[in-house]
């Protein structure tokens, strides 16, 4: 029997709207990651952000580098940004000395100095890490400078010293890893475009499992001195998954011996 053409449109809308609604169901789940011995979410593993806050956290266009004789190869990538509401909330004072930073960055930039990265821009500069997870202990190491800091997840006091990478403490909410870092020195920037702290920042960062090889990365920024109210970035962290992936050494201090210390050389007699 033919159905009326009245009907089968409904029972047509019917199927299509539920077709429409079982994907979104099914992100609306969350996602069970899997488990440590003592039951906690499994972050074990090499991890990677793929943007280009390391050039700037804020949206930026393309342009040139500040080298004109490597022409392409120096030029700064596009980027979104990470900043949630889209800018820093600098006080006046401070943004002058950011701009000031970016206009003498190829000189000022603690990465062209081969400077440990501090937290949170050795999350997001353009190399791998990795997350060594224990019950009492989690060690995150980094490719780059081959820098390390360990998570004390039985609260450890207060920092001893401030310290390029910070003193950090970790708890779990739910499956949300949370680090606080505190003893933070002001050596450090954000990024290549001059935003930078005193050595009154406060980092929360939280770490959450979106999927087996996706990693949601928040870091919540607060320093008085500098800006006008807490701020915060976010961004995917994605898994490592080749074949022997492992990080590789980048020892950059030989690199920038001669730009830091090679106008003290000794000059020979003539």
């Amino acid at each position: 029997m033919r159905l009326p053409n009245h009907l089968r449109l409904s029972i047509f809308s019917a199927v299509a709207a539920i077709a429409m609604l079982a994907p979104a169901n099914a992100q609306n789940q969350a996602y069970k990651p899997p488990r440590t011995a003592d039951g906690k979410p499994n972050l074990n593993g090499i991890w990677q952000a793929m943007n280009t806050a390391n050039w700037d956290v804020e949206g930026h266009s393309a342009q040139a580098g500040q080298v004109v004789s490597l022409g392409a190869t120096g030029a700064e990538p596009p980027g979104i940004g990470v900043v949630e509401g889209g800018e820093i909330p600098y006080l006046p004072a401070a943004l002058a000395k950011k701009k000031e930073n970016y206009a003498n960055r190829l000189k000022l930039d603690p990465e062209v100095k081969c400077y440990l990265p501090g937290v949170p821009r050795a999350t997001y500069m353009p190399y791998p890490f990795q997350i060594v997870q224990s019950g009492k202990f989690i060690l995150t190491s980094y490719e780059y400078d081959g820098a390390v800091r360990t998570i004390y997840m039985d609260n450890p006091g207060p920092a001893p010293v401030d310290s390029w990478m910070g003193w950090s403490a970790g708890h779990w909410e739910g499956d949300t890893l949370v680090v606080d870092v505190t003893g933070l020195n002001d050596q450090t920037w954000f990024d290549r475009a001059g935003d930078y702290h005193s050595d009154a920042l406060h980092v929360v960062e939280r770490y959450t499992l979106a999927s087996a090889n996706v990693l949601n990365y928040e870091a919540t920024i607060e320093d008085p001195q500098v800006f006008s109210r807490p701020w915060k970035i976010s961004m995917p962290l994605y898994r490592h998954v080749e074949k022997n992936a492992q990080l590789l050494e980048f020892k950059c201090v030989e690199f920038v011996e001669e730009l830091i210390y090679g106008h003290l050389r000794k000059q020979p007699s003539k």
